[in-house]
């Protein structure tokens, strides 16, 4: 399927490794013009030179730290400077730390809140206006399948990633008619390095080995195995392309089954 996007501008959010890279390679394979960020500058380096290096689509970075207060107005300057503009904007930020919800002070949910809630509504708000004037243009949050279904021990990732739903839907809603989707995308057990981080610090709270507690995951999922980055970044490029362009304010699940609500 062609996702017509050749030659659109693409910001995506935490890219340096994990699901913001798999979604910024799958964009540049559709010919997109892909701008990574985040705060390893040597990580973002090899990886927009494995991406020119395949073909396609081009890729250019910005180092930026979400928890900076000033990070919106920087990576919007450097969008604009680098790529022209955004017509695409792929809202992803690292996870908090593991732990119940109770377990957290005001001090640690106040940055993570900030991290990961507003710097996305302040850069999205930077990128809309010419989006909307253009009359076309994607917004999609990765998110979390803890929003629809909380996962043990995720306290914090389950709560503050919930407030980009009612975000979603309400922004969805106000800018439908310029032509820009908004989307939410949530992956359940997608194999990364985050994944295999979570493992381990199970493994060390419950005593088990990382294999055991990576066996009960799999088990849990009724295809029975973690999704592939590849897997989860396709989902990714199709809300980001022209076919989906009747799909907004949407919470789509990228998660072999995982979730049993309806």
């Amino acid at each position: 399927m062609d996702m017509g996007i050749e030659g659109k501008r693409a910001l995506v959010l935490a890219s340096s490794r994990g699901l913001g890279l798999g979604i910024a390679e799958a964009l540049a394979r559709e010919g997109a013009k892909v701008m990574l960020c985040g705060r390893s500058g040597e990580r973002l380096r090899a990886a927009c030179e494995a991406i020119n290096g395949r073909g396609g689509g081009q890729a250019v970075f910005a180092t930026v730290d979400l928890s900076d207060p000033k990070c919106a107005a920087a990576l919007f300057e450097a969008a604009t400077e680098k790529l022209g503009g955004v017509d695409i904007l792929v809202n992803n930020t690292g996870g908090p730390p593991p732990g119940p919800i109770t377990g957290f002070d005001t001090q640690t949910w106040r940055a993570q809140f900030d991290a990961m809630v507003l710097r996305i509504f302040e850069i999205t708000n930077l990128c809309l206006p010419a989006m909307r004037e253009a009359g076309w243009g994607r917004v999609l949050s990765v998110g979390s399948s803890g929003v629809q279904q909380p996962i043990p021990n995720m306290g914090m990732s389950n709560t503050v990633r919930s407030a980009l739903v009612g975000w979603t839907k309400t922004l969805a809603a106000e800018v439908a008619g310029d032509g820009v989707t908004v989307n939410m995308l949530l992956p359940g057990r997608i194999h990364t390095q985050r994944t295999d981080e979570l493992n381990a610090a199970a493994a060390k709270r419950q005593n088990k080995t990382v294999e055991e507690i990576a066996e009960a995951s799999r088990a849990a999922i009724p295809a029975g195995r973690y999704g592939r980055v590849e897997e989860f970044a396709d989902v990714a490029a199709f809300l980001c392309g022209a076919p989906s362009s009747y799909v907004t304010g949407s919470m789509i699940r990228c998660d072999g089954g995982a979730i049993r609500g309806v």
